[in-house]
């Protein structure tokens, strides 16, 4: 089984993050993985510059959002999708 990355982008004051931390642990369960993956506060200074284009919260595997939306933010904002469901992170997984 080949190992992939997970990160988490996202800022504490959206509400869709601590779904997507759900999520992603439930996605990883169901497929019989470790639950770890990394994340990303985009109010963090330490935060590299290539995750401040995406929206609180993406899911991103290999560097991918799983959504596949491809829109980069141009404001720190929530993502008006919300967070992306247990089972499109789970099929990304796949």
């Amino acid at each position: 089984m080949t190992t992939r990355r997970i990160e988490l982008v996202y800022f504490e004051g959206c509400p869709h993050a601590v779904k997507a931390r759900e999520n992603i642990k439930s996605a990883l369960e169901a497929a019989g993985q470790e639950a770890h993956w990394s994340e990303w506060d985009l109010e963090a200074e330490s935060t590299p510059d290539r995750y401040r284009q995406h929206g609180s919260p993406t899911v991103l595997i290999d560097g991918h959002d799983v959504t596949g939306d491809g829109h980069v933010a141009i404001a720190m904002a929530c993502r008006a999708d919300g967070a992306p469901s247990a089972q499109l992170i789970a099929e990304r997984l796949g």
